[in-house]
């Protein structure tokens, strides 16, 4: 994404690279984490930008009132239906030709057990189809894609794939988008 200082950016997890790296192109960052210990991280590592220890679900999220947004993974805990109804409502809280970075796991795979941090956690994925379709259905366009396979830090690990999107939001479904 270009910065445009003074821009309203929403992302969440330990801080370090994306919000750092907004919060130094001039960007006004909110970050929001489930997880307080995220949270405190993220506020120690990233002192310029706001942190808030919340369930994004939950969160009230104005339409067309963020620039763009940043969601790297945090979909993977939830089920696929609050996957493409948190996916729908953030793509109404960006600006009409605002932008939505997404990362995840583009695999095929529904309640499974990972380890995240040396912890097991449940995961749920869409491949990568089903995946960008249900980006598509919540009004957003695919500017960009790339796929990597990334090996985690931690003895006996697999390598996993990992699909980035740059999306802009040109259309909400529903919506007449006069915003």
């Amino acid at each position: 994404m270009p910065p445009v200082p003074g821009s309203r950016e929403v992302g969440w997890g330990r801080g370090r690279p994306t919000a750092e790296t907004l919060t130094a192109a001039g960007h006004d960052v909110l970050g929001i984490d489930i997880s307080p210990v995220m949270v405190e991280l993220a506020t120690r590592q990233v002192p310029g930008a706001e942190f808030r220890c919340a369930d994004i679900r939950a969160v009230p999220l104005s339409d067309a009132s963020f620039d763009a947004v940043c969601v790297y993974f945090a979909l993977l805990q939830m089920s696929r239906e609050e996957q493409a109804h948190l996916v729908a409502r953030l793509a109404r809280a960006v600006k009409p030709g605002g932008q939505v970075a997404l990362a995840t796991v583009p695999v095929d795979a529904e309640g499974v057990e990972v380890v995240f941090m040396d912890q097991p956690v449940r995961a749920t994925s869409f491949a990568r189809d089903d995946f960008v379709a249900m980006v598509t259905r919540a009004g957003l366009t695919v500017r960009a894609e790339q796929s990597l396979m990334f090996t985690p830090a931690r003895p006996g690990a697999e390598p996993e794939p990992h699909l980035f999107l740059h999306c802009r939001r040109d259309r909400v479904p529903g919506t007449s988008d006069s915003s």
